[in-house]
């Protein structure tokens, strides 16, 4: 996602866990805002949501929204945002006193949460600050959010601004950690242990047909090793203008297990999120910029793309009010996506209908699974925030 314009909010990273409770205990507050259709209303957001007392038209499919005050329950989270109902099914993939917990504050830009296991077999999550060039581990124990690796992204000693951290985080299948480098304009792997991490990599791809990248956004991983990946401005520090930039256009690439490199296709004017489906028949690539949707393309037995098509287009949610673009994204089992987009996270069954919204109130940019598989790690600007959901993630088993 494009971050170069957001401000930065605290110097570090603190915990939200001793916020003075507001509201009424986290329960939903009476709304003051037009009915939706089909009975829905939407409820004001607590503290830090942008649409507060606002009027928004109503969305087309009608909804209804649990807000979430930031409050505080014994040891729980603080909660926060908004969970909008548009059809029934979601009921089966978000239970309807789900709460949306809001872990940690004081980030440029999160971005790319995974969650990986190291050697000793601990388990926890990964996520970048693309401005500040950071990796953090949120550590549940502590509950708080601690520096794990820098530089994550941009290695030289030449000073620089922008967007020059990691970006998207993958797990490869032998467990290491793989990088999408903004300011290296690279993919890398993190060549030592995640129990020791140390800023030493390993160049997985750099180039294509002698031309360096961008700067690679996100990745997803096909069974058999073959890697997707996107590779947009964001990371150059002049965007589309930059002197620097290579490449006459921006693409979706596949790295082959054998290190071919090919180029899918370079018809998306901003590629960002990429994610496989469950089957692995279908690929999903969201667009940001002007025109933020989400493609899909069929995959060939080859691995490459045919018949690309537009899966879903946000534009009723934009016209509602709701801010942000389409940007990371993720699938559980059953291939149901939990896509950022206008409004926050957008719930959309196989068919591409839209089931539901999570909203933190702030801009989202990525979502990833951890824990057991049913947990949903949510980095929105300056926040790092979880839901728990009855789904599983793709990845996680099969349910």
């Amino acid at each position: 996602m494009n971050h170069s314009a957001h401000i930065a909010l605290g110097l570090s990273v603190f915990l939200l866990a001793c916020e003075t409770p507001k509201g009424n205990g986290g329960e939903d507050q009476n709304s003051t805002l037009p009915p939706l259709p089909n009975g829905g209303q939407e409820t004001p957001k607590g503290n830090g949501g942008e649409d507060q007392n606002s009027t928004l038209p109503p969305l087309p499919n009608g909804g209804q929204s649990t807000a979430q005050p930031p409050t505080l329950n014994g040891d729980n989270h603080p909660t926060v945002g908004a969970i909008e109902r548009f059809d029934p099914a979601f009921n089966s993939l978000i239970a309807p006193n789900a709460k949306i917990e809001r872990l940690a504050d004081g980030f440029d830009s999160a971005e790319g949460p995974v969650w990986a296991r190291n050697s000793r077999g601990e388990e926890f999550l990964l996520f970048s600050d693309v401005p500040k060039n950071i990796i953090y581990q949120w550590n549940e124990e502590a509950r708080r959010a601690i520096e794990f690796l820098k530089p994550s992204g941009y290695t030289s000693p030449r000073a620089r601004g922008g967007e020059p951290g990691s970006n998207g985080l993958l797990i490869d299948n032998q467990g290491r950690l793989v990088l999408c480098q903004h300011g290296d304009r690279r993919i890398a792997r993190l060549g030592i242990s995640l129990s020791n991490p140390q800023p030493k990599y390993e160049i997985v791809v750099n180039q294509y047909k002698g031309r360096r990248f961008n700067s690679p956004n996100d990745a997803c991983f096909s069974k058999n090793g073959g890697l997707y990946f996107t590779d947009p401005p964001y990371g150059l520090e002049g965007g589309m203008e930059d002197p620097k930039k290579e490449l006459s256009f921006q693409g979706v690439f596949l790295l082959r297990r054998g290190g071919e490199l090919v180029l899918l296709t370079d018809q998306i004017a901003f590629p960002n999120g990429i994610a496989l489906s469950p089957d692995e028949k279908t690929l999903y690539v969201a667009e940001s910029g002007p025109n933020t949707r989400i493609h899909a393309f069929n995959v060939k037995p080859d691995g490459t793309l045919e018949n690309g098509r537009i899966f879903f287009n946000p534009a009723a949610l934009k016209a509602a009010g709701k801010r942000g673009g389409c940007d990371g994204l993720k699938l559980d089992t059953k291939g149901n996506l939990f896509a950022t987009g206008p409004g926050g996270v957008m719930v959309l069954s196989p068919a591409g209908k839209l089931l539901g919204l999570i909203s933190t109130g702030t801009r989202i940019a990525n979502v990833g699974w951890g824990n057991d598989g049913r947990t949903l790690y949510l980095t929105a600007d300056s926040l790092l925030c979880r839901i728990r959901t009855r789904t599983m993630g793709a990845g996680f088993g099969i349910e």
